[in-house]
């Protein structure tokens, strides 16, 4: 929970878009059946229009944490609230059209059917002929929604998959490395339009090991060894100012 500003001499509760409470997760090795903790009483709450980065090196438990938070992987401890709703509470047989109407995701491997979600929600082609013309705009591929995939460049191919991701209107979307597989102008691009859409109001939680992708979200947490152990706000920092600071803090 988070606080708001006080009416009439009372502090007036506001619940957090993203609540992650005491999570842990706790994995049995195929060989040997020796247990690994990836993650460690992990904590951190994310508002509605935030856009933060989650930085660590491999091995560092941040893939299993987005995992979780995209309720693709269930904790061994804790709990994950996403506008209120406890993920471990939502039936399987659910998951997948929660997953649709909440969740955008960007991975580092394009995911081109734009349509695909809604097709699986049973929309019909008018709907989302309507709602794919002002994303399409915004992200600057009108012209390519027609050509096929080896037609268009990684950049484009990309803000496909934001498009993709945005078209389901979701209260968050989640990122698993997005810039990984993208040169350094199509990095460029696709960092301006993360800004973009989080400036008109898009949540987004970003996984990454980029200090360049990282240095343009507005707050960074650091994993360790399964536990979040620092946090950066950009504030009024420039991109470069951010860079430094969160390369401070990985070499500490």
């Amino acid at each position: 929970m988070t606080l708001s500003n006080k009416k009439e001499g009372q502090v007036i509760k506001t619940m957090a878009l993203l609540d992650v409470k005491n999570v842990k997760k706790i994995y049995t090795t195929r060989f040997g059946g020796n247990q690994v903790e990836a993650l460690h009483n992990v904590s951190f709450s994310v508002e509605a229009g935030e856009y933060v980065a989650i930085m660590g090196e491999s091995g560092s438990g941040k893939t299993t944490l987005l995992n979780i938070l995209a309720a693709l992987d269930k904790p061994t401890g804790g709990k994950v609230y996403l506008k209120g709703n406890d993920l471990g509470k939502i039936r399987e047989k659910e998951m997948a059209a929660f997953r649709r109407q909440n969740l955008g995701f960007v991975f580092q491997d394009f995911n081109l059917n734009i349509f695909l979600p809604l097709v699986l929600s049973g929309k019909k082609y008018t709907e989302m002929e309507s709602r794919i013309a002002p994303i399409a705009e915004q992200l600057g591929i009108s012209k390519l929604l027609n050509k096929y995939p080896y037609e268009v460049s990684g950049g484009q191919k990309q803000r496909a998959a934001v498009a993709r991701a945005l078209i389901t209107q979701p209260q968050l979307i989640l990122a698993d490395e997005p810039t990984g597989a993208l040169d350094s102008r199509s990095t460029d691009e696709l960092l301006g339009l993360f800004n973009a859409i989080n400036d008109n109001g898009q949540t987004i939680v970003m996984v990454t090991h980029s200090v360049k992708a990282a240095s343009t979200a507005k707050r960074v947490l650091f994993i360790k060894d399964g536990e979040v152990f620092h946090q950066l706000y950009s504030g009024n920092l420039t991109s470069d100012e951010m860079y430094q600071k969160i390369t401070d803090t990985l070499t500490v």
